[in-house]
């Protein structure tokens, strides 16, 4: 899908307080931008920021770290912080997921969100899946031992794909729905993206897995 360029949105970004210009200098130091020793959790493509904005009013005891590689859907995030008071707990990165351990130490990420990820359907651009085995290593390096993964997608075949992904990659599967919005239980706390709301509008099945890579005495 070709994304329409938003002129000035590279400049703009580099005036936001949100938006860290050079996170690698903060690899094992986030507590010292968030000002305490809250635990992280990131969304990863995260689009124009809906879920982690609903996220981080949420619960202001939890540090939010938002990725998103096109500087063009990042701004619209950026714009829509423009007339609310300060977050403090809400952090923009306009970098590729590919990066994520020169910027993170092993362990200093709890939880990383996955939402409507692109399927990448040709068997040839598999790697590039947020879900295949070369992105579960890298979620590896950077996430704390027992720490979540979740993933919600409309497209069956990759989430097919993404349960033996994560599966073969020894992760263990937490929840695994079809249906997400049909579980009374799960939905109680679920907080939709803009993707899920169009998708689920239609009337599609919104597919949902959680799952931890290591041991977590409190599981």
């Amino acid at each position: 899908m070709r994304l329409r360029n938003v002129r000035g949105a590279r400049e703009a970004l580099a005036e936001s307080r949100y938006v860290e210009a050079e996170p690698e200098a903060h690899r094992g130091a986030w507590r010292v931008v968030f000002g305490n020793e809250n635990p992280i959790h990131m969304e990863i493509g995260m689009g124009k920021g809906k879920f982690l904005l609903e996220l981080a009013l949420l619960h202001p005891d939890i540090n939010y770290i938002g990725v998103e590689m096109y500087a063009s859907v990042l701004i619209r995030a950026v714009q829509k912080l423009d007339d609310m008071p300060e977050i403090p707990n809400l952090r923009f990165l306009n970098v590729p997921a590919e990066a994520l351990e020169a910027m993170f130490a092993p362990g200093e990420v709890e939880r990383i969100y996955l939402n409507f990820s692109d399927p990448w359907p040709k068997a040839r651009h598999a790697k590039r899946r947020l879900t295949s085995p070369v992105f579960l290593k890298r979620y590896e390096g950077i996430l704390r031992e027992g720490g979540l993964l979740e993933f919600k997608t409309d497209n069956r075949d990759l989430f097919e794909y993404s349960l033996e992904s994560v599966e073969a990659g020894g992760w263990t599967v937490l929840i695994s729905t079809f249906d997400l919005h049909g579980d009374e239980e799960l939905c109680r706390e679920n907080v939709m993206t803009e993707y899920e709301q169009k998708f689920s509008g239609r009337g599609q099945a919104i597919c949902k897995l959680v799952a931890f890579h290591g041991w977590d005495g409190s599981r």
